[in-house]
């Protein structure tokens, strides 16, 4: 009776604290307002914490069966707990998502108008994690961005070449494949493609095409380069875990 009494109160401390982790004025606000009635009582999007919605004038397409908080704004996911207050949302062009995704705490995230961005089935972007889209980015199912990554199909400033004054394009797309595992403090460019079940080192700057060198590979460096063959991360054994994990039952 005692260790069912302290199972029960573990469940209860759990609801508890998951109750209290979510933004619910912004989670009912941002639901009720970009979907339509018979999706937004499933509530799809949840907001966790403090968050400035800057803008959601764009479109947000759930290309999935609709599930409750299967998409995790400041989903506590991750060892990291402590948060900056700084998460922010821009949204003015398109968002797809393919699936559950999860973004840590105190990310930044900015999808230009005309701008696409999509997302495969538990693709994620960890704390501190940015993404700013001009043009248009996709990742894969189980895209995996570690903690104060960024992914930016921009550079923002027009450049040019000074002697015959060609100016070059500011933007191009930016496409991971599935089961990518990228780790921390990593910058993936403009240009970047990656072939599925690639890894990425952390500090590392991706900004070209790497599927030539084909799947299972670990790249890095300043720029990234191929580093190692048929290497991946055990994602068939992790599989459960990541679900159990991830997906807000």
């Amino acid at each position: 009776m005692k260790g069912f009494l302290k199972g029960k109160y573990r469940a209860f401390k759990r609801k508890w604290k998951f109750f209290w982790s979510v933004n619910w004025i912004k989670t009912y606000y941002f639901n009720y307002k970009k979907f339509p009635y018979s999706i937004a009582r499933k509530l799809p999007v949840f907001f966790y914490g403090k968050v400035k919605l800057s803008s959601i004038k764009g479109n947000i397409i759930i290309d999935a069966p609709i599930k409750k908080a299967m998409i995790g704004f400041g989903q506590p996911y991750e060892l990291v707990s402590r948060s900056k207050r700084t998460a922010q949302l821009v949204l003015e062009g398109t968002f797809v998502f393919k699936g559950h995704v999860q973004f840590g705490i105190d990310y930044f995230i900015f999808i230009a108008k005309d701008a696409y961005c999509e997302l495969g089935h538990l693709a994620s972007m960890a704390s501190n994690g940015k993404i700013i889209c001009k043009e248009k980015i996709v990742l894969g199912n189980y895209a995996r961005i570690g903690s104060e990554a960024q992914l930016i199909d921009t550079n923002f400033h027009q450049m040019m070449n000074t002697h015959t004054g060609e100016k070059y394009p500011m933007t191009a797309p930016i496409e991971l494949g599935n089961y990518n595992f990228v780790s921390n403090r990593v910058t993936i460019m403009q240009k970047t493609k990656t072939p599925n079940y690639c890894t990425i080192a952390s500090n590392t700057l991706c900004n070209k095409d790497y599927t030539k060198f084909g799947e299972n590979i670990l790249i890095g460096g300043i720029p990234a380069k191929l580093l190692k063959e048929n290497i991946s991360r055990d994602w068939e054994g992790e599989q459960e875990r990541l679900e159990d994990n991830l997906i807000v039952k």
